[in-house]
This record gives C-alpha cells, sequence and structure tokens, in this order.
C-alpha cells in the first residue's frame, strides 16, 4: 500500500529541521536502509533550505511544499514557487564558475545546493512546476521491504 505524506511550511529556515526529522520518519517507515538515512536526512535539508533561501531572496511569502511517498521507492519532492530562471539558472554552470566570487550568497546557495544534492542521490531530477512559477526538486531511493 503506497503511503504518501504532504508538509508545507512557511520559508523559515527553523522549519527545514521539521521537515528533515518527518522525512527521515517516513524514510525508515517505507524501508529505506538504515545506512541511507543520513544521505535522506542531508538531502532533504539541502533541497528545503534551497527553496526557503529562493522564497526569501524573492520575497515569495507561499508555502515550501514537500511530498513524500512510497511505493516502489521512496520518493521526496520539494516544490518552491521562486522564478523559474532563478531556481534554475545555475543547475547549468559548471562546478569552476560556482566559486565565481562575484555570485551573491543566494546564487551560491542555489547552486551549490544542486552539487550537495547530487552527492547525496543517486536519483535526482529538477524540474519546473506545471503551474509556470518555481521549480521541484525529485530525490528517490531505494526501498528493502521485509
Amino acid at each position: 500500500m503506497m503511503a504518501t505524506v504532504r508538509l508545507s511550511f512557511s520559508p523559515a529556515p527553523v522549519h527545514v529541521r521539521t521537515a528533515r526529522l518527518v522525512g527521515v520518519a517516513v524514510a525508515r517507515r517505507a524501508g529505506v536502509a538504515e545506512e541511507l538515512l543520513d544521505e535522506v536526512r542531508l538531502a532533504i535539508g539541502e533541497a528545503c533550505t534551497r527553496a526557503v533561501a529562493l522564497h526569501n531572496q524573492y520575497r515569495i511569502p507561499d508555502l515550501v511544499m514537500v511530498e513524500m511517498s512510497d511505493s516502489d521507492s521512496y520518493m521526496v519532492r520539494v516544490i518552491d514557487r521562486a522564478p523559474i530562471e532563478a531556481s534554475i539558472g545555475l543547475t547549468k554552470l559548471p562546478p569552476d564558475e560556482l566559486a565565481d566570487e562575484s555570485l551573491t550568497d543566494e546564487a551560491l546557495t542555489t547552486g551549490v545546493g544542486f552539487a550537495l544534492l547530487a552527492g547525496f542521490v543517486d536519483d535526482l531530477q529538477v524540474r519546473p512546476v506545471d503551474e509556470g512559477a518555481g521549480t521541484e526538486v525529485r530525490m528517490v531511493w531505494p526501498v528493502h521491504r521485509r
């Protein structure tokens, strides 16, 4: 039976910890291997921190959305409402350009966030949200049913 947990929170850094805690609890219940739970925690935290930073940079009061579901795998979706060009623009930059000191702190948060996420998650997708504003960071981990 597939279960889905939805969480939405105001774009404040204090709520990222709650998203991480809920994400790991759902991952454990879904059957994600114990040795992957730290990666799950870090990846969810990074994706949520990125979304919060974008919302704050563009003064977007909308809620950050997180959806966690399990079926054949454990999937987490983190959805922001920042302008598309701001959300996905730095994904095309090579790593040496991400170190450019002329980039803003907010830009670095977005770009470095993707670099860190790629290190934590083998199955990572970043794509525009259908409604036109925002992006979805989709992360998937394998599950082992007992």
